[in-house]
């Protein structure tokens, strides 16, 4: 019985030991927060995650400690001395070790499409280039999934630091990747890059609640009405409402599942000569579906090999076979067509490409001036010319309440917010698309999201670079008024704000092409105005002419620009200026370099001129000016805003 009593008594004391023993719950770290970590260097490091309330939390790196205890919440935050550029080093976090971590310059890359455009997208110009990146000393952070529009996130649903490598590269942004690129070799620092760009959004969608007011007013009104509409809908006609656009498609075009067969007979199909917009060349089709067929030969020796399939740009989306095999398809208008043709598909002789294309509104067509081919090799087979086409389906447009575009404070909620704890050098911009039509509001929208982060990132002066709208669409013999233009005008204002830059790229866009593949230029003037903003190199001529101040002078205007360089380019007789008087009514002007920072503008049209504008169109092609430096001249125009 004692013995038993002594039994008893040891088993409570251990269980009272191990009860009294601190509390040793897991830590959870974001995603930031992790494995292959790029840390900001020479700034005050902010350490942060969860844990049970009052939970105890050590950090140890560099040979410091840091110790501090989780809030009621559970949330708990620490801040680590400067380090200087370098690794590879670890971190113990309770129980917690993360290794491979850098410490060098960290830049936040957000914007629309032009900035999120991957490096696989851009292969046709850089492969070489990109066939040889192995740098694991730039590295990026991409989420791709938005949980919550509505919330204001504390953290990544996925996303992990990924290395320059083989492997991962073709995922990077391609701007991000070639202005990483370069700072890394100019500072030979490690670059970290935090990728947050969506394709398609507006400025607004960037916005933080302290911000967004306004803007998510006038979209919850939208959404209320939309929803009113959708809601009577399904109470009066809930079969119009159910309409599958892509189902009806299928349903009325004949050709589902025939002719992409490779004996379907076209002998009796129409023909057209392609690339093109099918609307331009008679053929009325506004909404379903067309199929185009091409036949071409392909000679014995090149059959048994693979190819590639090059098909341009395609609006809206298609369906590809070649000799009645599928080889590929494209959901939307942007991506070029590029699709592998493995060994087998093509024959010898007589092959037949076949293309169906979706056109849900608008103008269809294959864009012009984009490659239309079959590679084997060094070989290339031109497939632009006479094709044959037949009808699908024609449909009407998809019935119902127009949608809604992103929700403002949406895009801040879900990829902003869960990194404004993490210290970054500056932040990198491309965007400005989805607000033309809204220039005259865009320049006091965009400033309020430039001081918007700053606020929200702690970093009143931080670094913040933009690249202004390319260049797109047919250059125009007539002064015509630009939503393009207008954004680029209040991009070039937003420069008031101090620790900004701009990189000039309506020289370097495609007039067909939205997504212009020269990123590695774009990403050079950017990397020449960080040098300047966020690296204090004030000797760098890092951008091309600025308008800065006017004069009238004997029926012309005197413009004084800065930001020369050695001084404006005046070897090149001046295109690009308009000129007006009182009524507005704008002409194109003569200009002619004065000095090294002074160009004179008029027109004997106009007596008596109020107002010069230069590369004022959505492709001011012809526009000219640049400093000696090469830096071409932002557009601008002298007529003064009311915000």
């Amino acid at each position: 019985m004692n013995r038993y009593k002594m039994g008893l008594r040891l088993v409570y004391m251990l269980l009272l030991a191990l009860v009294s023993l601190p509390s040793l719950a897991a830590v959870k770290l974001p995603r930031l927060v992790s494995n292959g970590m790029i840390l900001q260097r020479d700034e005050p490091l902010k350490i942060w995650g969860w844990a049970d309330p009052s939970e105890k939390v050590t950090v140890k790196f560099l040979d410091k400690i840091y110790k501090t205890k989780a809030d009621k919440a559970g949330n708990w935050q620490l801040e680590l001395a400067p380090a200087l550029a370098g690794g590879p080093y670890t971190m113990e976090i309770n129980e917690i070790e993360l290794s491979d971590i850098l410490v060098g310059d960290v830049w936040l890359s957000s914007g629309q499409s032009n900035m999120e455009l991957p490096v696989r997208r851009v292969m046709d110009l850089y492969a070489q280039e990109i066939n040889k990146v192995n740098n694991t000393n730039i590295r990026l952070f991409r989420s791709s999934t938005r949980k919550d529009e509505i919330t204001a996130q504390t953290d990544y649903p996925d996303g992990s630091w990924l290395p320059a490598t083989p492997k991962n590269i073709g995922d990077f942004s391609a701007v991000s990747w070639f202005y990483a690129n370069n700072l890394h070799q100019k500072y030979q620092v490690p670059i970290g890059i935090i990728s947050t760009a969506i394709g398609g959004s507006p400025a607004e969608s960037w916005l933080s609640k302290n911000k967004v007011e306004k803007y998510l007013n006038d979209w919850t009104e939208k959404k209320a009405h939309s929803d009113s509409v959708r809601a009577k809908m399904k109470e009066e006609e809930p079969e119009k409402l159910a309409y599958n656009w892509s189902v009806e498609v299928n349903k009325n075009d004949p050709g589902t599942g025939r002719w992409s067969k490779d004996d379907v007979d076209v002998t009796d199909w129409n023909q057209i000569s392609l690339p093109g917009f099918w609307t331009d060349k008679g053929v009325e089709l506004r909404n379903g579906s067309i199929w185009f067929c091409k036949e071409f030969n392909v000679a014995d020796s090149l059959a048994v090999k693979e190819a590639i399939l090059r098909l341009g740009c395609i609006i809206d989306s298609d369906s590809t076979f070649v000799n009645g095999i599928f080889v590929g398809n494209i959901t939307y208008r942007y991506p070029p067509r590029i699709y592998n043709l493995p060994k087998g598909v093509l024959k010898p002789g007589r092959n037949k490409l076949m293309v169906r294309v979706f056109c849900q509104g608008g103008r269809g067509g294959f864009v012009e001036e984009k490659p239309y081919e079959v590679r084997v090799g060094s070989q290339v087979i031109d497939l632009t010319g006479d094709w044959k086409y037949h009808i699908g389906a024609k449909l009407n447009p998809p019935f119902g309440p127009p949608g809604l575009s992103f929700m403002p404070g949406g895009l801040f909620n879900s990829l902003i917010s869960p990194a404004h704890n993490y210290k970054i050098k500056g932040v990198i911009w491309f965007q400005g698309e989805s607000n033309t039509g809204r220039g005259n509001e865009y320049e006091q929208l965009f400033k309020s999201m430039i001081q918007d982060w700053r606020s929200q990132f702690d970093h009143p002066e931080l670094p913040f670079l933009y690249a202004q709208l390319a260049n797109l669409g047919v250059p125009q013999k007539q002064t015509v008024n630009s939503g393009w233009a207008e954004v680029r005008d209040a991009q070039r204002r937003t420069l008031e704000l101090s620790n900004t830059g701009m990189a000039v790229t309506f020289d370097i866009g495609e007039w067909n092409d939205i997504h212009p593949l020269n990123k590695k230029e774009v990403a050079l003037r950017l990397f020449l105005e960080a040098q300047r903003v966020a690296y204090n190199n004030s000797s760098i001529i890092s951008s091309g002419p600025l308008y800065e101040s006017m004069k009238t002078e004997d029926g012309s205007i005197i413009l004084t620009f800065k930001s020369v360089g050695q001084g404006l380019y005046a070897n090149n007789l001046l295109e690009g200026f308009q000129i007006a008087g009182e009524d507005g009514r704008f002409v194109w002007a003569n200009a002619v370099v004065m000095n090294r920072n002074t160009v004179k503008v008029w027109s004997p049209k106009i007596s008596d001129p109020k107002i010069v504008r230069y590369a004022w169109e959505d492709n001011p092609a012809g526009a000219n000016l640049k400093n000696k430096e090469e830096l071409p001249a932002s557009p601008f125009s002298t007529e003064i805003k009311n915000n």
